[in-house]
C-alpha cells in the first residue's frame, strides 16, 4: 500500500486539496489515463493510504473513501485552439477578479501570487463558446528535467472547467475527472488553457479542458463532472 500527502499549498478551498491536482497525484500512482472520482474533500497535510486492486485505486483517510480511480479512455478533443494572445485578451475578463469563492485556490485564485499559485485566470471568448487563460509554469513546478509535473498539468486543467460552466458563479464541487496528457510542457512556455461546456442536467454540468503549449500544439485535455451541492454552505 502507498500514501499521498497534500500539502497545504495545494489547496482548492482552503482546507482541502484542489481537486485537479489531488486526481493528478492519483493518476500519477496509476501510471495511466483514469477517472477520478472524488467522494469527499481531500484533505491537507494528512497522509491517504492508496490500495490498489485490479487496475483500480482507492484513496482512504483512515477508514474513510476520500476517492477512487478506474482506467479509463478520454477521446474528447477541444473545439478551439485560440493563439496565446486571444487568452491573454480573455483573462482580461475573469469573473474571479470582480467575486471569487476561494481566492487562496492554487490554481486560479487571485490571491496567490506567481510562483506560489498557478494564477490561471480563465475568462470568456464568447464568440467562440468558450474561456481561455494563459499560463506561463515557473519553476517550482518543474520536475526535474525542464517540464512540468504531470500532476500540475492536471491541476492546470482543473478550474477552467468550473468558469466553463459556473455561468451565475453558482457553488459547484468536483465530482469526477479524467485527464489525459499529450506530453509535459516546459518550464517557462507561453501556454493556453481553454474550458467549454459539455452539456448540463440539472444540477450536474461536464465540461471539457485542453492545455497549448506556445506553439499552439495539444498536450493535455480533460473530462470533469461538476455538481451543485443541494445545500450550497
Amino acid at each position: 500500500m502507498t500514501s499521498i500527502v497534500i500539502a497545504p499549498r495545494f489547496c482548492g478551498p482552503p482546507t482541502s486539496a484542489n481537486g485537479g491536482y489531488f486526481a493528478g497525484s492519483v493518476a500519477a500512482l496509476a501510471a495511466r489515463t483514469v477517472a477520478v472520482r472524488l467522494l469527499k474533500p481531500p484533505p491537507l497535510q494528512v497522509p491517504l493510504a492508496v490500495e490498489h486492486s485490479d487496475g483500480a485505486l482507492r484513496v482512504l483517510d483512515g477508514t474513510t473513501l476520500v476517492g477512487e480511480a478506474h482506467p479509463a479512455e478520454l477521446t474528447l478533443q477541444p473545439t478551439h485552439r485560440p493563439r496565446y494572445i486571444q487568452a491573454v485578451e480573455a483573462s482580461r475578463g475573469y469573473a474571479g477578479f470582480r467575486s471569487h469563492r476561494f481566492p487562496t485556490c492554487f490554481v486560479c485564485g487571485t490571491e496567490r501570487v506567481r510562483g506560489d499559485g498557478m494564477r490561471i485566470f480563465a475568462g470568456p471568448i464568447r464568440e467562440l463558446g468558450i474561456v481561455a487563460a494563459p499560463w506561463v509554469p515557473d519553476a517550482s513546478l518543474d520536475g526535474g528535467d525542464g517540464k512540468v509535473r504531470a500532476e500540475f498539468m492536471s491541476a492546470a486543467l482543473d478550474c477552467p472547467g468550473y468558469y466553463a460552466v459556473a455561468l451565475e458563479d453558482q457553488m459547484m464541487l468536483l465530482a469526477e475527472f479524467t485527464a489525459h496528457l499529450d506530453r509535459r510542457v516546459h518550464v517557462g512556455e507561453s501556454c493556453a488553457v481553454i474550458g467549454w461546456r459539455i452539456g448540463s442536467n440539472g444540477r450536474k454540468h461536464e465540461a471539457g479542458t485542453a492545455l497549448f503549449d506556445g506553439k499552439g500544439e495539444l498536450c493535455g485535455r480533460a473530462r470533469a463532472l461538476w455538481i451543485e451541492p443541494r445545500n450550497p454552505t
